[in-house]
C-alpha cells in the first residue's frame, strides 16, 4: 500500500498561521478588531464633542436641571410653577408622555379590537364600515391626523360661553373639555385602602375562578368578584361617609368656572394617535382570528356554546398568541409618535426638551435624557408585553 504523501506548504505553515486560518479563532479576532474601531470611533466623537463646547464656551453637565425654568406649561398633574427647576419641567413633560402613551394604548386596543372583530362580521354594514376605517386611517400620516383633530374638528366647537353641555356635568368647547374635579377630604386614605384591598381580593378571586375553569371546566360566576370589589369601599363609605366630594364646572356668561379642564392639544394628541394605531391594531386582530382553526368554532357550536361565548372563550385567547408579538410593536410606535406634540403644543417630553434646550444651550444633556427616557420606556413595555406573551403561550405536556 502507497503511503499518502503529507503536502509540504502544511509542514512549513507556523502554529500561529495555522490558527488564523481556524474559524473559530478568526470570528473572534473580527469581533474584537470591530469593538475597537467602534470604541475608538466613539473617543473620537466624544473628544471632538467636548472641544467644540469648549470652543463656544458652553459647559456640559446635567447641574442646568437645578435653574429657574422661567416659562409656564399648559397642562400638568403635578405642582408646576415658572420658579420651578428646569428638572421639574422635565418630570412634568415626561408624566404628560406617560398620560398620553397609556391612554392612547387603552384606547387603541378598545377600538382596535372592536373593528377587528367587525371586519369579521357576517353583517355586510359593519363590515365595509370597519373596511373604510382601517383604510383610511391606516393610509394617512399620523401628524395629519393630529391636526385633523386639532384644526379640523376641536377649533370649531363653539366658544366657552356656548359650551356644549355633556352629561355628568361636562362641558365641551373650542378649550378643551371640562370636567368635575374630585376635591379630597378627611379619611380619603382609609377610602383608597379600601378600594385597593377590594380590588385584590377581587384579583385572587378572578385567578382562583379562572383556575377552576381550566381544571373542571366550571367557573364562578361574575357576582362574587363585583361584591368582593365593591362590598369593602361600600362598607368604608356607610362608616366615614363621604370622603371625595366634586367640584362641578358652572356656566358663565363669558366662561366656565370650576372643574378641570383638558385642552384641545391633549385631546387631538390622544384622539389622533389612538384611532390612528387602532387601525393597525384592527388588521392585526382580523389575522389573529383569521389564524385561529375554523374546526374550533364548528367543535364549540357542536357543543352549544353561544357564538358570543365561542369568540370570547374560544377563539380569542388562541388569537392572542398570534395577535400580542405585532401588538407589541404597534404599543411602541404609538409611544415613540406621541413626541409629535410639538406640532400642536402639547407639553411633552420632547416640547419641554425643546424649550429648556433653547434657553439653556445644553443639546447634548437634553437629547441624552430623550434618549434614555424614550429607550427606558420603550424597554419596559416590551418586558411587560414579552410576559403577558409567555403567560398566555400554550403549556407544553
Amino acid at each position: 500500500m502507497a503511503s499518502i504523501a503529507e503536502d509540504p506548504a502544511r509542514e512549513k505553515q507556523s502554529p500561529g498561521a495555522s490558527l488564523i486560518y481556524d474559524p473559530k479563532v478568526r470570528g473572534v479576532l473580527y469581533q474584537v478588531i470591530t469593538v475597537i474601531v467602534l470604541a475608538m470611533l466613539l473617543l473620537w466623537i466624544a473628544d471632538n464633542t467636548l472641544e467644540n463646547l469648549k470652543r463656544a464656551n458652553i459647559a456640559s453637565g446635567f447641574g442646568f436641571l437645578n435653574g429657574r425654568a422661567g416659562f409656564d406649561i399648559g397642562q400638568y398633574l403635578v405642582a408646576y410653577t415658572s420658579d420651578s427647576t428646569y428638572g421639574r419641567a422635565l418630570l412634568i413633560g415626561f408624566i404628560n408622555t406617560v398620560v398620553v402613551a397609556v391612554g392612547g394604548i387603552l384606547t387603541a386596543t378598545f377600538v382596535g379590537f372592536v373593528v377587528g372583530v367587525g371586519r369579521l362580521s357576517p353583517n355586510w354594514i359593519i363590515a365595509k364600515l370597519s373596511l373604510a376605517y382601517v383604510e383610511v386611517f391606516r393610509n394617512i400620516p399620523p401628524l395629519l391626523v393630529i391636526f385633523f383633530w386639532y384644526s379640523g374638528v376641536l377649533a370649531l366647537l363653539p366658544q366657552p360661553r356656548n359650551s356644549m353641555e355633556l352629561p355628568l356635568g361636562m362641558f365641551l368647547n373650542n378649550r378643551g373639555l371640562t370636567f368635575p374635579s374630585p376635591v379630597f377630604g378627611e379619611g380619603t386614605s382609609a377610602t383608597l385602602i379600601a378600594i385597593a384591598i377590594g380590588a385584590l381580593a377581587a384579583l385572587l378571586l378572578a385567578y382562583y375562578s379562572r383556575k377552576r375553569q381550566n381544571a373542571t371546566g366550571r367557573r364562578l360566576p361574575l357576582w362574587p368578584v363585583l361584591i368582593t370589589f365593591i362590598g369593602l369601599p361600600a362598607l368604608t363609605f356607610l362608616f366615614i361617609g363621604p370622603t371625595v366630594t366634586f367640584d362641578y364646572p358652572i356656566g358663565g356668561r363669558f366662561s366656565l368656572t370650576g372643574g378641570s379642564t383638558v385642552g384641545p392639544e391633549f385631546l387631538s394628541l390622544y384622539l389622533a394617535l389612538s384611532f390612528y394605531t387602532a387601525s393597525y391594531v384592527a388588521e392585526i386582530v382580523r389575522a389573529g382570528i383569521r389564524g385561529v382553526s375554523k374546526g374550533q368554532t364548528e367543535a364549540a357550536h357542536a357543543l352549544g356554546i353561544r357564538p358570543g361565548l365561542t369568540t370570547r372563550l374560544v377563539v380569542v385567547p388562541q388569537a392572542m398568541r398570534i395577535i400580542i408579538p405585532p401588538l407589541t410593536s404597534q404599543y411602541l410606535n404609538l409611544t415613540k409618535n406621541s413626541s409629535l406634540a410639538i406640532a400642536v403644543g402639547y407639553a411633552d417630553l420632547v416640547a419641554v426638551g425643546g424649550t429648556i434646550l433653547n434657553q439653556t444651550g445644553q443639546a447634548i444633556e437634553v437629547v441624552s435624557i430623550w434618549i434614555i427616557v424614550y429607550l427606558t420606556l420603550s424597554l419596559t413595555m416590551s418586558l411587560l408585553m414579552n410576559w403577558f406573551n409567555a403567560r398566555m403561550a400554550l403549556a407544553e405536556r
